[in-house]
């Protein structure tokens, strides 16, 4: 199972979201609550779901009070049933309350991303290709949504833009072709760095792979287009990397790994998934 990010890469962003839930106070539970009233609470599943988020939860919770106790009764990566505990606070009720709101929207989002991977690598599991993600995330979240998708099962693409050499098809038009983005790549990226390109077409993955690209974007290919675009690779007799992206849903999925490429990558995994439904609950009050 995959790490979790250091909490020094994301607690700037939980400090920001108390921030901005909490603003001058919690007014509801300063009037309502006393400061020394503790009790016990619970995260629970109200859905099947992967779960996702657990340290970052935690985080947000010893934010408001390094006395509250969160323990963890599930890890990341676990199938919930509705009904099933994820975790259990005990300490100062206020805490509980004041941390609810922001501690589930870490987890219903990053547990959703992670449900949603899921969904689409289950679909193409028996094929041997990876599902992996692509950079549009929500600003900030980046982190912690790459690290969704790898708990949902999928894998990771270049994590920002310094982390790998992709020319997409601006960068092609800027430079005039495939064949001369390539030059200029070769010439002016380091040796360490695998250079990919974006095709639109099978004319311009024939110049690409004549260029010498290492691994090819297919964009907005057509199940069978891509079928076309493998076997003319393949022929070529080169290892060259093939990736489909585009317009990939759960629908097509299938049919787009049947067409024989290595990766698949889908923007929708961190763009567009659905948050899942989790719930805090008190459940017990200390006398």
């Amino acid at each position: 199972m995959p790490t979790p990010p250091h909490p020094i890469l994301y607690r700037d962003l939980v400090k920001m979201a108390l921030k901005e839930d909490l603003g001058h106070g919690d007014i509801t539970t300063n009037a309502l609550i006393p400061e020394d009233l503790r009790g016990q609470g619970v995260i629970k599943a109200k859905q099947e779901l992967v779960l996702c988020g657990l340290e970052v939860a935690r985080l947000v919770f010893e934010e408001l009070d390094p006395d509250l106790e969160f323990e963890a009764l599930k890890r990341d990566g676990d199938w919930l049933k509705p009904g099933e505990f994820a975790a259990r606070l005990s300490g100062r009720v206020s805490s509980i309350l004041k941390g609810e709101r922001v501690a589930l929207n870490f987890l219903q989002h990053l547990s959703g991303v992670a449900t949603y991977t899921r969904r689409f690598v289950d679909l193409v599991s028996d094929l041997p290709v990876k599902i992996i993600d692509t950079r549009k995330t929500l600003p900030g979240f980046r982190v912690l949504e790459k690290y969704a998708v790898l708990i949902g099962g999928g894998a990771n693409h270049r994590f920002g833009l310094s982390d790998g050499v992709l020319i997409k098809d601006n960068h092609i038009k800027a430079c005039g072709s495939v064949k001369e983005a390539l030059r200029r790549a070769k010439e002016g990226v380091p040796h360490v760095y695998r250079v990919q390109i974006e095709v639109k077409s099978l004319e311009e993955l024939e110049e690409a792979l004549s260029a010498g690209a290492e691994a090819i974007l297919l964009d907005n290919m057509d199940p069978v287009t891509l079928k076309e675009a493998v076997s003319l690779a393949r022929a070529k007799g080169k290892e060259v990397v093939l990736e489909a992206s585009g317009g990939v849903s759960l629908e097509n999925v299938r049919a787009v790994a049947e067409s024989g490429v290595d990766l698949i990558s889908i923007g929708r995994l961190t763009h567009s998934a659905p948050a899942v439904d989790l719930s805090l609950k008190v459940i017990e009050i200390f006398s």
